[in-house]
């Protein structure tokens, strides 16, 4: 009964923290403007970690990141570096679907992720597929990009799992 009622408190303390969240609408008029096609053209480089549920850094990274882009279709190939050694890549396949939304693929992302800008944010919500003790594991995403100037962005993701929150990313990305 007292762990029933533990999981009762946590679900309850999610689903509040999810509808105090922020809405994208809070940035429509804060400048420089998020284009994707803008920012995401060329070399970048990022820096990031991850943290746990209780706020432990878990992971560090780096990645070396090219998009590419023609019209409304996008291409942003990152490569992951990891503080352990290990490296991952993953290829974003990204498309412009009105004047403040977007689309994107990648292999290891579950259907497709939806975005929107709005001023000089998106807000973009996925499931992705992460590796936990060799296991796969589907984790909800939802990651917000803030563009700092034209040649700078902060990325801070939540992560959750069945509505409970397991983790955050934040992520400095930066112009070469």
């Amino acid at each position: 009964m007292v762990k029933l009622i533990k999981v009762l408190v946590l679900v309850s303390v999610a689903t509040l923290l999810a509808a105090c969240s922020t809405s994208i609408d809070t940035y429509k008029s804060a400048k420089p403007v998020l284009k994707l096609e803008d920012f995401f053209k060329g070399d970048l480089v990022a820096y990031g970690m991850v943290q746990d549920y209780s706020g432990e850094v878990i992971q560090r990274f780096t990645v070396e990141m090219t998009g590419t882009w023609d019209g409304n279709e996008g291409k942003l190939d990152e490569y992951f570096t990891y503080a352990d050694g290990r490296e991952q890549r993953r290829i974003w396949y990204i498309t412009k679907t009105g004047e403040n939304s977007y689309e994107g693929r990648a292999d290891d992302v579950e259907g497709v992720a939806k975005g929107t800008t709005a001023g000089n944010v998106l807000n973009w919500e996925y499931q992705l597929e992460v590796q936990m003790d060799g296991e796969p594991l589907v984790l909800t995403l939802d990651d917000w990009l803030y563009l700092v100037d034209e040649d700078n962005m902060i990325n801070r993701t939540n992560m959750y799992k069945w509505g409970i929150p397991v983790g955050e990313i934040t992520l400095y990305i930066g112009k070469k």
